[in-house]
């Protein structure tokens, strides 16, 4: 049986990720507020702007969690097929990223001769 990961963009520009086995149903659910104390209550209107089918249920799941826990930019990337964008929002940016500790920026100084 498939599962569907999707995801909802609410009326205040949240983006709301889930999963389920039926998109068509779920999606009258949210949008009627049958789950009182669901994220989606109070943010309605929706709109349903991306949905990926599965064949195995764990990879489904798997993929829901893994959006869940991307960037907003890059959920829009994701949602627009912009995968230059989504490669670029990919990147890792922080002190501990290899090219940023290479280029000093990181928690080891490139030259140790430098340091006080």
């Amino acid at each position: 049986k498939k599962l569907y990961v999707y995801i909802l963009e609410c009326a205040d520009d949240t983006f709301y990720v889930g999963v389920t086995n039926n998109v068509g149903r779920r999606f009258i659910e949210h949008m009627t507020g049958l789950h009182v104390n669901s994220y989606t209550y109070n943010r309605r209107p929706l709109k349903l702007v991306y949905c990926k089918d599965f064949n195995q249920p764990i990879i489904a799941i798997r993929y829901e969690k893994q959006l869940k826990g991307w960037s907003r930019a890059k959920k829009i990337a994701l949602i627009h097929n912009d995968f230059k964008l989504l490669h670029e929002s990919a990147k890792c940016k922080n002190a501990t990223n290899s090219s940023n500790y290479k280029a000093g920026f990181g928690f080891a100084h490139p030259d140790p001769s430098s340091e006080a």
